[in-house]
C-alpha cells in the first residue's frame, strides 16, 4: 500500500491521523516500509498493524514512543508484548511454554526459529537454572543463536520440556540417546527432502517444508507409541 491508502485505513479509528505523523513514526524507527524503486513508501499488512499498534497505545494509554519501541521490539523477537495497562515485561507465549499433552502436526506450523529470548528470558520461562542450562548446552541439546547472545523458540521448548523431566530425577546427561535419536532422525528426513530441495523452484521448496512438518509430526507420534507400548500395561498403570 502507499502512504495514502494507509492513511485511508487508519483514518476511520484515528480521525487526527496525517502522513506527516506516519512519516514521523517512520523516522523514528518504530514501522520501516520498504521502498520502491524510485523512492515511494510501500507498506505492507503487518505495517498497518504496527501503525494501529502505536497509535492505540498513544491514545488509549498514554504510553510515550520509548515504550511503545520496547514493546514492538518485544514483538519483533516473537515474545507477547507487555500489557498495555501493567507494568510487567515482555512474556513467552503461553503456547510454548504448556506442559500438557503431545504436539500434534499443528505444533510444527508455526515458526519460533525466529524467536529471540535472552539467557534470562530463557531460564525464567523454563524453570530451568543456570547449571541445568549449563548442561543442556554441553550435552547438545540446546545451542544460542544470533552469534551466541540469543535463544530461539525450539530452545525453550526443549528447555521447558527438560525441567519438566528434572522433577522424575532426569539429568541432561540421561538425554544424551534423545539427542542421538533426534540426529538419525533428521539425517532420514533429510533423505527425503533433498531432492525437492535440489529442485529449486517454490513449489518444490514448499513441498518440501510441507514434508519437513508431516514427518516430524509422525515422528513424534511414532516415538511417544514405541515408548508408552515398550513400557507395557503394568507400568502404565
Amino acid at each position: 500500500m502507499s502512504i495514502g491508502e494507509v492513511l485511508g485505513q487508519l483514518r476511520g479509528d484515528f480521525p487526527d491521523i496525517t502522513i506527516s505523523k506516519i512519516r514521523f513514526l517512520e523516522a523514528e524507527g518504530l514501522v520501516e516500509p520498504e521502498r520502491t524503486s524510485s523512492g515511494y513508501r510501500k507498506f505492507s499488512r503487518e505495517d498497518v498493524g504496527r501503525l494501529r499498534y502505536v497509535l492505540s497505545a498513544q491514545r488509549d494509554h498514554y504510553l510515550p514512543l520509548r515504550v511503545i519501541k520496547e514493546h514492538l521490539d518485544a514483538i519483533d523477537r516473537g515474545m507477547e508484548p507487555p500489557a498495555l495497562t501493567g507494568a510487567s515485561g515482555p512474556r513467552v507465549p503461553r503456547a510454548l511454554v504448556s506442559a500438557e499433552g503431545l504436539p500434534g502436526p499443528e505444533a510444527f506450523l508455526p515458526d519460533v526459529s525466529e524467536m529471540r529470548l535472552s539467557r534470562d528470558e530463557l531460564l525464567s520461562a523454563a524453570g530451568l537454572e543456570p547449571e541445568q542450562l549449563d548442561q543442556l548446552e554441553q550435552y547438545g541439546l540446546i545451542a544460542p543463536r544470533t552469534g551466541g547472545s540469543h535463544y530461539d523458540g525450539d530452545a525453550l521448548v526443549v528447555a521447558k520440556t527438560v525441567a519438566e523431566m528434572a522433577r522424575f530425577g532426569i539429568e541432561a546427561r540421561h538425554l544424551r540417546p534423545f539427542k542421538a535419536a533426534a540426529d538419525r532422525e533428521i539425517g532420514l528426513v533429510e533423505q527425503v527432502v533433498t531432492p525437492l530441495v535440489r529442485q529449486r523452484n517454490p513449489e518444490a521448496r514448499a513441498r518440501a517444508d510441507e514434508v519437513v512438518r508431516e514427518l516430524a509430526a509422525l515422528s513424534v507420534k511414532l516415538h511417544a507409541t514405541l515408548v508408552r507400548s515398550g513400557l507395557g500395561p503394568g507400568l502404565r498403570r
